[in-house]
């Protein structure tokens, strides 16, 4: 029997992208899933997906607190109980931060942090009740700035902090709070990123076809939660980025600098 079956699983932003793809393979495994996002259709084009399986689906805006706290109590009232909170909902960016708006770091900042902290607050204590887990899909730019993604890294950077510090807070009631860092995932992220003025690129400036599969990303999501792990990165170039970025962090700043910007202009 899989790890995940009966257990009720929350996942924000599980409309499209890796959310999607957790939702579809955790009901595959027999858990009770609830998700949210933004987009009504999407939605439903999901629920009709999954037509006779235990989804719940709500539409909400995580960067929004009562939007958080409805959805986390209806996932309460329809399931009874919350095993695993798997913080996924997520934006990110494209712009110098000489020529950005303050109002797109607010956004990412809502969204990647407050949508986190929101969630979790409203879930924790059922969490703690079935000794369960909290998960934060993060990125590498949350251990290591990344130019261009100043919001998106300082986002990241604050839900480490978060996570790690309330992993401390809740050791001796059996629960597990851990983050996740996918790397460069095939989803629709770079697609909505925002731009100087918080608008969506609606552009992709890289090769999706080169990146692992959502669905391949979720599998070893799911994996690390059954293990329990702390902390998981899944590419061989994120961990990369870590070990240099620890101990040669002066040669690590000019190969960031040199993989994303060229002959002066930001590219990725």
């Amino acid at each position: 029997m899989s790890y995940f079956a009966g257990k009720v699983v929350v996942v924000t932003g599980g409309s499209e992208g890796i959310g999607k793809a957790l939702v579809d393979l955790l009901l595959q495994n027999g858990a009770q899933v609830a998700t949210c996002g933004r987009t009504y259709e999407k939605l439903y084009e999901l629920q009709t997906t999954h037509a006779g399986r235990p989804l719940h689906t709500t539409t909400a805006d995580v960067s929004k607190e009562g939007d958080c706290r409805n959805f986390i109590d209806s996932v309460i009232k329809t399931f009874g109980s919350i095993d695993i909170l798997i913080n996924n909902a997520g934006i990110s960016m494209r712009a110098l931060f000489k020529d950005v708006e303050l109002v797109t770091l607010h956004s990412l900042m809502d969204v990647n942090f407050w949508g986190t902290v929101y969630c979790t607050k409203f879930a924790l204590n059922e969490i703690i009740k079935a000794k369960g887990t909290v998960v934060g899909v993060s990125s590498i730019a949350g251990f290591r700035g990344l130019p261009g993604r100043t919001g998106y890294s300082a986002s990241k950077f604050a839900v480490h902090g978060f996570l790690e510090a309330l992993r401390t807070e809740v050791l001796d009631d059996g629960v597990n709070v851990m983050w996740v860092c996918p790397g460069f995932t095939s989803s629709n992220i770079r697609n909505v990123a925002l731009d100087k003025d918080a608008k969506p690129q609606k552009e992709n400036p890289m090769d999706e076809d080169k990146m692992m599969s959502a669905h391949e990303c979720a599998e070893y999501i799911l994996e690390a939660i059954e293990k329990r792990k702390r902390t998981k990165v899944l590419t061989f170039l994120g961990l990369r980025t870590l070990f240099m970025n620890k101990f040669f962090p002066g040669i690590t700043d000019k190969l960031i600098r040199k993989f994303y910007f060229k002959d002066g202009e930001l590219l990725k």
